[in-house]
């Protein structure tokens, strides 16, 4: 029983953190000009800011496109940049702004070469 207890203990935990990682997201990347992930119109112009999860180099159509997953703590959305390999700079964990017009692939919200900022 006791072990239980300590695992449920550590499942709190871990998903409380992630919670209020979360909550920090959406808080430092809230701005008066850019709109929650989750809350971005489709087939608009839009603005959204976030935090790089993944950048991944992965072709489409034999063209490469580098890919990168944006979060802002509302929700992720799928950048792709048609024709690059590499950006400088364009790396996991780099807090960055966005601005484009968002799809659907799959269920899966998309921006193909957006207009980019990297934040500080």
């Amino acid at each position: 029983m006791a072990e239980k207890s300590r695992l449920r203990q550590a499942l709190s935990k871990w998903a409380d953190s992630s919670d209020q990682n979360q909550r920090d997201l959406r808080q430092s990347h809230t701005t008066d000009e850019a709109v929650a992930i989750a809350d971005a119109p489709e087939r608009e112009q839009v603005v959204v800011n976030g935090v790089l999860r993944t950048v991944t180099l992965r072709p489409r159509g034999g063209v490469p496109a580098l890919e990168a997953e944006l979060d802002d703590g509302s929700g992720v959305i799928t950048v792709v940049w048609l024709g690059r390999r590499r950006i400088t700079g364009v790396d996991p964990g780099r807090s960055m702004t966005v601005a484009g017009c968002i799809g659907r692939q799959g269920g899966v919200p998309l921006m193909f070469n957006p207009r980019y900022e990297l934040r500080p």
